[in-house]
């Protein structure tokens, strides 16, 4: 783990190790399989790009039932603050009519996005909707949705690492990292 990430014009410092987040994902990885071992149909695992590539990645290597994969891209954040306007900029690369779809989320914290995601599944037609978040911020998160897979919950901080970024910088880093002074 780096001692210190340089990002444009921000300074980020160690949060969460990655053993701390593969120990998260193999947990969540064990419910779902669990959840859908006896599924009648095989479900549908939709990353939410770009953010939960790494944790969807992760989480596929780990499930050892058949699963279709697809994506679909939403924006809602410019640089650390969240517009509060969810933005569809790639729909959904799957048919889902009366299918079970797992969204596979990297953070949720207002939950704006989520609920609005699930809403457009749901007129999609999906059967079932199971939402899977690797990071909850439960202090801001104050919807009635219900979360079914939770990695790990962590504080009102600015992150990135494994997916998240800054201004689409820090993805890459397997480790994560908070806003030095948070």
């Amino acid at each position: 783990m780096k001692d210190k990430l340089i990002l444009k014009d921000k300074t980020f410092v160690p949060y969460i190790k990655n053993e701390d987040i593969e120990k998260a994902i193999d947990a969540v990885a064990l419910r779902i399989e669990n959840d859908y071992k006896d599924a009648k149909d095989i479900p549908i695992m939709l990353c939410v790009l770009n953010g939960s590539v790494m944790f969807c990645a992760e989480l596929m290597k780990r499930i050892e039932i058949p699963l279709e994969f697809s994506s679909i891209r939403l924006a809602s954040y410019e640089g650390t603050t969240s517009t509060g306007v969810t933005r569809k900029v790639l729909g959904l690369t799957t048919a889902i009519k009366n299918r079970s779809v797992i969204v596979v989320e990297d953070i949720v914290d207002t939950g704006k996005t989520i609920v609005d995601l699930y809403n457009l599944l749901i007129e999609a037609g999906a059967r079932d909707v199971k939402i899977c978040t690797m990071l909850l911020k439960p202090e801001v998160y104050k919807r009635d949705l219900k979360l079914d897979y939770v990695g790990m919950e962590i504080s009102n901080k600015f992150i990135v690492g494994f997916g998240l970024d800054y201004d689409q910088l820090g993805r890459n880093y397997k480790d994560i990292y908070i806003l030095e002074g948070e």
